[in-house]
């Protein structure tokens, strides 16, 4: 379980997140909303340990996340709207050189058989500033498995996608989502984010303005309650 208490950070005077709660149970995808400024990208950063709370702190299964960062990130994959990867390596070269990172036994056979699970098992020989937003999307994500995380953290993993690459990456959400996977994600589109819930959370000016199951509500019913939520400023 991760359980956010009191999460606060600043920037001087700037307020990013102001005393946020928030509780994810094991093996729950939770899809957050939210206008620009809401605190979603500093919540995923502090999340990702890439930067410490003004006050307050986040505990998986009861254990700070910074009192063993290294541990914890072992235990992480993040698939963000930056890939990560390197345009003049190639598909296998990028995944091979992030398995040494991680110290992964069986390299080749694990290299391999992500590159076939993405469906770029023909590709992993071309460089990848050769490959559509998808496809690195779809390389992204082999990346993010290679050490087989149980935690996933997906900051606005949509953005720059066509329809049939979103819809792939929605499928493999989905897979990971049935896998039990503890699933973070942040994205500005509500119908993608509903569809791949368990629950939902809204941000408001760094704290959460509503969170709820994401089976409460039809595409339409949350659209409204989202809209009225951020028109209205409601925090809780």
């Amino acid at each position: 379980m991760i359980d956010v208490r009191n999460l606060t950070k600043s920037f001087g005077n700037l307020y990013a997140l102001r005393g946020l709660n928030l509780t994810v149970s094991r093996g729950t995808c939770l899809t957050i909303f939210g206008p620009n400024g809401a605190g979603k990208s500093t919540f995923i950063r502090i999340l990702a340990t890439l930067s410490k709370p003004t006050q307050g702190e986040i505990r998986i299964e009861g254990k700070d996340i910074f009192a063993d960062a290294e541990q914890y990130r072992n235990r992480l994959g993040v698939i963000a709207h930056a890939t990560y990867l390197y345009d003049e390596l190639t598909a296998r070269e990028n995944l091979v050189f992030y398995s040494k990172l991680y110290g992964i036994p069986d390299r080749d056979a694990t290299v391999n058989r992500l590159l076939d699970e993405v469906g770029l098992g023909k590709r992993g020989n071309d460089r990848v500033r050769t490959f559509s937003r998808g496809m690195q999307q779809r390389l992204s994500i082999a990346r993010a498995m290679l050490h087989n995380p149980d935690i996933l953290l997906l900051d606005e993993p949509y953005t720059g996608l066509d329809q049939h690459a979103s819809e792939m990456l929605t499928g493999w959400i989905m897979k990971l989502r049935n896998d039990k996977r503890t699933i973070i994600l942040i994205t500005h589109d509500l119908a993608q984010g509903l569809e791949v819930a368990d629950e939902v959370a809204i941000f408001l000016r760094g704290r959460v303005a509503h969170s709820a199951a994401a089976g409460d509500f039809s595409n339409k019913e949350f659209q409204q309650l989202y809209f009225e939520t951020v028109a209205g400023g409601r925090t809780n």
